[in-house]
């Protein structure tokens, strides 16, 4: 596909394959990412790894280069058979961590390296910061990511953050380099003033002010709940989310969990017509 790998020119139609910027970090991945932990990966890991395989490759070839997955999803060493053979530069592979381990986090980090097959994560995120004092219960993982910076384990650092007290957080913080923020038109599956819950629409608001401050600061947005965590069984309801994340929002790119191939085209269309 002649978008990926370049920028769009002034003017020229963007795409779900298109590479984006993630704020200040440098790092490039397609506006569209492979999610594979839906219900902590159970949909995909059913699949069985041939089908998922299969699905991860289509995905591949039309353009969706940007794969994540976490150490609490039940897919990391299925990704990682999925993904082999592929050019490791072609690619883009997030992987989020959790903080509440008492491993030693650079140790930890070369196993989920080896169960994925890779030398390095382009982005690594802590993983699912539900409290207000996440900075600081969480800060020997963040340290441990930034070792892993320098050793160039780790190429981006970032956080995903569940809740309106987690939130709150981020605007003006440091140590991100990007930001996982839920984000759809109705509030479905999305931030609220207890964290996880099944509907939130007073604080939509609220979240897209912190996605325009964190912005302006530097950071770089990756969306998800696109689909309410399958809430959303209507398609006008699957595409009024991707407008809203992109056109009222301004997210850079977001991630969607698949269980088929038709998921995946209807996905990239949903997009292209909110970019349009």
């Amino acid at each position: 596909m002649s978008s990926v790998g370049t920028m769009p020119m002034y003017g020229a139609t963007r795409t779900a394959a298109d590479l984006v910027t993630l704020g200040k970090s440098g790092t490039k991945v397609t506006r569209l990412a492979y999610g594979t932990g839906t219900n902590n990966g159970r949909v995909q890991a059913e699949l069985g790894q041939e089908e998922f395989t299969r699905q991860i490759r289509y995905a591949y070839d039309k353009g969706i280069r940007f794969f994540e997955t976490s150490d609490t999803y039940m897919t990391p060493a299925m990704l990682g058979v999925a993904l082999k053979g592929l050019p490791r530069e072609s690619y883009q592979l997030m992987h989020k961590v959790t903080t509440e381990l008492s491993d030693d986090p650079q140790v930890h980090f070369d196993e989920m390296r080896s169960t994925m097959q890779t030398e390095y994560f382009d982005i690594m995120l802590l993983h699912w910061q539900h409290a207000a004092d996440w900075p600081e219960t969480s800060k020997r993982w963040a340290d441990g990511i930034q070792q892993a910076q320098e050793k160039k384990i780790v190429r981006t650092r970032g956080a995903s953050v569940h809740g309106l007290p987690a939130l709150r957080q981020v605007p003006g913080n440091q140590w991100l380099q990007v930001a996982m923020i839920r984000m759809n038109h109705n509030g479905t599956r999305m931030d609220g003033p207890v964290g996880d819950g099944p509907s939130n629409p007073d604080s939509v608001g609220e979240v897209v002010d912190h996605v325009m401050q964190v912005k302006k600061d530097g950071m770089g947005v990756i969306s998800m709940k696109l689909i309410g965590e399958g809430a959303f069984t209507q398609r006008t309801d699957r595409q009024a989310a991707m407008r809203f994340a992109f056109n009222n929002a301004g997210v850079d790119c977001v991630t969607v969990g698949f269980k088929s191939t038709q998921e995946i085209d209807e996905a990239i269309e949903n997009l292209n017509l909110a970019l349009a």
